[in-house]
């Protein structure tokens, strides 16, 4: 977590209604927002003027939301058409009886000339119920201190001289193969037959094999 300056403040509500004439979500995600969400909150702006950090590659912005929650689970459908709903990379935080957890997908502008964003890969914290506050990371622009503020979220390192978007990437891809992984031993145990068990196992062997190389 970090402790955000008290300039950067924004402190607003944002109104469900916005969300939905941005986004367009669907009835049942709709549902989920009655449901689940308490209230969404633009906690702070991160910015050139509230930072005195120019902008650089498209990145202008970053946005801080506090959502609080009805409960302890929000559906990622939600986050997704906030995301959609604001042109801007947003750092969620999920705050709910307590407890508090960050939540981000990477976002970065479109290369097809449009005002549109490219909405990544979606990392979180684990919850935390007395989380230390750390001051903003040191950064020349406000491209490098998101992709600064991205690295704990993702809770990973990335590889010498990889750029965060790769870094993300990989990432994704190596949760793909981690599903089919899961998906593959689970047909090994129901499995009768010893010629096809032989075949999934020989299966199970290079998919392992590609995701060592890549986590």
């Amino acid at each position: 977590m970090f402790a955000y300056p008290q300039k950067a403040a924004f402190g607003k509500t944002v109104p469900k209604s916005l969300i939905y004439s941005k986004a367009r979500p669907s009835k049942k995600v709709k549902s989920l927002f009655v449901e689940q969400v308490e209230e969404i909150i633009w906690a702070y702006k991160l910015s050139r003027e509230t930072l005195k950090l120019p902008a650089k590659g498209g990145y202008s912005e970053i946005e801080v939301f506090d959502i609080r929650l009805r409960a302890d689970k929000l559906d990622v459908a939600v986050l997704d058409s906030i995301d959609k709903a604001i042109p801007y990379p947003i750092i969620f935080r999920l705050l709910s009886q307590r407890q508090v957890k960050n939540v981000a997908a990477y976002k970065r502008p479109a290369t097809d000339g449009t005002k549109n964003w490219v909405i990544g890969g979606r990392f979180e914290t684990d919850w935390l119920k007395t989380p230390g506050e750390d001051p903003l990371p040191v950064a020349l622009n406000i491209k490098a201190l998101y992709e600064q503020m991205m690295l704990p979220i993702i809770g990973n390192s990335p590889r010498k001289d990889e750029p965060l978007g790769e870094m993300v990437q990989r990432l994704n891809l190596a949760r793909k193969k981690q599903n089919e992984l899961k998906k593959l031993q689970s047909r090994l145990k129901k499995e009768k037959q010893f010629n096809r068990k032989v075949e999934i196992n020989a299966e199970i062997r290079t998919l392992s094999a590609e995701l060592e190389k890549i986590s």
